[in-house]
């Protein structure tokens, strides 16, 4: 990989994404950072449904790693970025901030690997050579 660059999603926090006292809930930040990958490689081209249909393969969690900094609230807007950390054979990592936008606040750190599977028996297979290099050349 030549120079690595970051991807950045914007979010608004909404009324669901939160518990009773108005704070995110914890689960939500993934779902967040799920977007973002999932824009990222929309930004690169693909198409979920593209490469699920057309190339036979998902791409799914392996791992992750979190850190929870700060709290985010109803209605703050943030900023989750996606930066591509490490790119194998049939995997790849990534590195995941989400921050309030207004601030610059870190609020979760996140290294996450996924795995790129079969789509129809969820089998390990190579991540496909044009998606390889869009990943490489961002």
């Amino acid at each position: 990989m030549a120079t690595i660059s970051t991807f950045n999603w914007p979010v608004r926090v909404y009324y669901e994404d939160t518990d009773a006292g108005g704070v995110v809930y914890h689960s939500q930040y993934l779902n967040f950072m799920e977007r973002a990958r999932t824009e990222w490689l929309r930004h690169l081209g693909f198409h979920q449904t593209h490469l699920r249909d057309d190339l036979n393969i998902l791409f799914v969690v392996h791992s992750m790693s979190l850190q929870f900094k700060k709290p985010a609230r109803f209605d703050d807007c943030l900023v989750v970025s996606n930066q591509l950390t490490a790119l194998g054979r049939g995997s790849f990592a990534c590195h995941q901030t989400i921050f309030r936008d207004n601030t610059q606040d870190i609020l979760i750190e996140a290294d996450v690997k996924i795995a790129c599977v079969n789509a129809l028996t969820f089998k390990p297979t190579g991540i496909p050579a044009q998606i390889k290099q869009s990943m490489e050349s961002q």
